[in-house]
């Protein structure tokens, strides 16, 4: 009788020790599972911005008509941006888009167009922010696309 007495008093001590290791590695566990969904998201968020971006360059491409090369780039650029701007979607308003036409790295004599996207993220996260993780997150993001275009065919 008296050992029954004794464990049950020993079970009776340890039976908050359970809450207490939980209570020291919950933070631990939160911080993880709180890393994989931010950085899960800003890769979509990414991979959101790349493939508008594509989508941009390529509406680049569509025949503007116009009266000058330079009005037709600009219709191309403003284009561009149109598409890519609508195919950003949950982004919404707050992805800007750019476009610039340069000589091609390659070739001179040809003209590259470069769609540029970006989302502030620092003023309009996606996910809410922890005080001291801010520091581990980008301020924006962002992704190009280059296309190239045929000088003689710009009109």
């Amino acid at each position: 009788m008296k050992r029954i007495a004794r464990s049950s008093r020993q079970g009776m001590r340890c039976a908050g020790s359970a809450a207490v290791e939980f209570a020291l590695v919950f933070p631990l566990l939160f911080l993880a599972l709180y890393g994989i969904v931010t950085y899960s998201v800003l890769f979509v968020a990414e991979q959101n911005l790349t493939l508008a971006a594509e989508e941009g360059a390529r509406a680049a491409l569509n025949y503007q008509s116009a009266t000058s090369i330079a009005a037709a780039l600009a219709a191309r650029g403003s284009n561009a941006c149109i598409v890519a701007n609508e195919s950003t979607g949950w982004l919404g308003a707050y992805a800007q888009c750019a476009s610039q036409v340069q000589g091609c790295t390659y070739d001179g004599a040809m003209s590259c167009m470069r769609i540029t996207l970006t989302y502030d993220y620092a003023n309009h996260p996606l996910v809410p922010r922890l005080p001291l993780l801010s520091l581990a997150l980008p301020q924006t993001l962002s992704s190009a696309a280059t296309v190239q275009l045929d000088p003689e065919n710009v009109l």
